[in-house]
């Protein structure tokens, strides 16, 4: 039960409860309780197609979205206009989505040009005050120094965005979507750039001044060659508003200057307590005696 508490506070889920039995006169009633945990099945960073009436419920929000963050609620911003909105467990499973493009999907570009854009004829709706709206144009990573022309997009990545940087993002021109909904958009821009990526990974994850701890692991099991878990350090770096509730302690490692990627402050990290085996081995053996 605690575990499914747990679920239904960081990620939008539904489970029900069936009554067994009842007594009017005493007003006791009797639930049988089947938890059957769904989760909604979208992820951070990954770019959504809109029902209809979900995109009315948020102010008429654009249907082509992307996941900006997952919590009790999913959060969605429009980054052709910045608008933003979420949804909670009843109202997504009430009309649930899906994702057109997963992470592994979105492919890699380079920035080659990327200018602000200062007037945006914002409407009704919630916009998002962390980003900026700004046009840019790229060029895959895989067509650099060939004659193809650059791809002009809008992007709410214009406060992260400089010529050189590399983003990965939804290639919507050449992608082949299994969607009813998404078919029936006439409008959408040929990419929609989603996240900046930093190209030096191995220098990032040796220089790391954080480690995270897992209840009934030795810190040793968690391997720096986990690419999943590597990426989930990168969040943290990346998202303070993600990284609010985790422990994070500190490390001894030399934190490398010249790597260009966000760093948590060593503010934020708790003082790790490190016992060599004689204390660690005293200290289970007093635990036991209790």
């Amino acid at each position: 039960f605690l575990i499914v508490q747990y679920k239904e506070a960081v990620v939008s889920t539904q489970s029900t409860g069936e009554l067994v039995s009842h007594d009017i006169q005493s007003n006791i009633f009797n639930y049988k309780y089947t938890y059957f945990v769904e989760i909604a099945p979208i992820c951070k960073d990954e770019v959504v197609c809109l029902t209809t009436g979900n995109s009315r419920y948020l102010n008429h929000m654009s249907q082509v979205v992307i996941c900006s963050r997952i919590s009790d609620n999913v959060h969605l911003i429009d980054p052709l206009t910045l608008k933003i909105g979420q949804l909670n467990a009843q109202q997504f499973f009430r009309e649930p989505f899906q994702a057109i493009c997963h992470q592994k999907q979105l492919r890699e570009f380079m920035v080659m040009n990327i200018e602000p854009i200062r007037e945006s004829g914002k409407q009704f709706g919630s916009y998002s005050h962390k980003h900026t709206l700004a046009d840019v144009w790229v060029l895959p990573v895989n067509s650099l120094g060939t004659d193809e022309d650059e791809i002009h997009t809008r992007t709410h990545l214009g406060n992260v965005l400089a010529c050189g940087d590399y983003v990965l993002g939804f290639d919507v021109s050449h992608a082949v979507v299994n969607n009813s909904v998404f078919d029936k958009i006439k409008q959408l821009p040929d990419i929609i750039l989603v996240k900046k990526i930093y190209p030096d990974k191995v220098k990032r994850n040796k220089g790391r001044n954080f480690k995270l701890r897992r209840i009934g692991a030795r810190t040793e099991s968690m391997t720096t060659d986990n690419a999943d878990y590597n990426d989930f350090l990168e969040d943290l770096e990346e998202d303070p508003e993600l990284r609010k509730n985790v422990n994070m302690y500190k490390t001894q490692v030399q934190v490398e200057e010249d790597v260009e990627a966000p760093r948590v402050g060593l503010e934020e990290l708790l003082e790790d307590l490190v016992l060599d085996d004689k204390e660690e081995a005293e200290e289970e053996a007093m635990t036991d005696g209790c």
